[in-house]
């Protein structure tokens, strides 16, 4: 169709361009009759309907202002009028995108309006289209209809802090192809709407950010049990980034093997990607700071060597050896 269409208009010039060259002047040799011919010159047909260059060319103007006007009423929607409401971030950030598609499906039915050409007409693009997403464009689809159902159904939202794929990161941004996401590390991933949807996904921050997490610790074996619990909780009710609700509380572990295992629970509320972490680390300080002022030792891996012999061990502890000068006892 493309060759159709190239060629169509070069014997439109090429004739109207003779026929005005040959033709005396008041016989219709004007430039005027040139021009409407070429305006009214038929390339092709989509069934009964002619498609003449005054149809394409209707078209392609109405797309591009339709693509313009459609992008800049999106971006007023989205920078100017939505911060001024109250709605949800996530809301918020749905309706510009609801809004771009929608504006250039309709923008696309007014220039077929415009140009008098039916979607009857382009019944055999379906076909083809139908075969292109069978072979190669599912994933697309499916990611673009995943997108959609992310932002209605809200698994996820912009904010949130979750684990996929390995990573511990925070949502930027749902895209209708894909979702960006920044780690701690400030490293970008790209993740395909299609992931959150098909595999399982950890939303630290789903309904609150409150999030319970723990510090382990062993000490050494003839340790007083009850006096480790009530340093723990001390040092957990002392700090400022323990929430006092629900309580914190100690577990008794195990019997390790070179040391009595106890584990500090707590509750936090996760403001960034790395306060979990600081959180963690600082009671660790605390706890080394108490346990060392309390005398209690933090256990560390040991192992007693247990020789079975009949005969008893002869030990033989030697002196440095003696220099030349020593034997001639100098």
């Amino acid at each position: 169709m493309s060759r159709e269409f190239i060629t169509g208009i070069f014997h439109c010039w090429i004739s109207a361009f003779a026929q005005g060259e040959a033709a005396p002047a008041g016989e219709g040799g004007s430039w005027l009759s040139r021009f409407l011919k070429f305006w009214n010159f038929r390339l092709f047909y989509l069934g009964d309907h002619p498609v003449t260059v005054q149809k394409v060319i209707i078209a392609i103007l109405t797309l591009i202002v339709g693509v313009f006007a459609v992008r800049r009423l999106e971006k007023v929607l989205r920078e100017r009028l939505l911060p001024r409401t109250n709605l949800p971030e996530n809301v918020a950030s749905v309706i510009p995108k609801v809004f771009y598609y929608l504006g250039l499906f309709f923008t696309l039915l007014l220039a077929l309006y415009f140009v008098n050409i039916p979607l009857t007409a382009f019944a055999f693009i379906g076909g083809a289209l139908a075969i292109g997403i069978g072979f190669g464009a599912q994933n697309l689809i499916n990611n673009f209809i995943s997108g959609f159902i992310i932002l209605i159904e809200r698994p996820i939202k912009i904010g949130d802090m979750i684990e996929v794929e390995g990573y511990f990161a925070r949502i930027e941004d749902i895209g209708a192809r894909c979702t960006r996401i920044r780690t701690g590390d400030n490293i970008h991933i790209l993740v395909p709407n299609s992931s959150f949807l098909e595999k399982s996904i950890i939303n630290w921050t789903l309904s609150d950010r409150m999030v319970r997490t723990k510090v382990t610790v062993g000490v050494a074996y003839g340790t007083d049990v009850k006096r480790v619990k009530e340093l723990l909780l001390e040092v957990a009710r002392g700090s400022g980034d323990v929430l006092p609700s629900p309580e914190p509380f100690v577990v008794f572990e195990d019997f390790g093997d070179s040391a009595l295992i106890f584990s500090l629970y707590f509750w936090i509320r996760l403001e960034n990607l790395m306060n979990k972490m600081v959180i963690e680390s600082r009671i660790r300080f605390a706890i080394d700071e108490t346990f060392a002022r309390e005398g209690i030792v933090i256990a560390f891996p040991q192992r007693d060597v247990h020789l079975d012999s009949v005969r008893p061990i002869e030990v033989e502890i030697k002196g440095p050896v003696p220099g030349p000068g020593d034997a001639r006892g100098n």
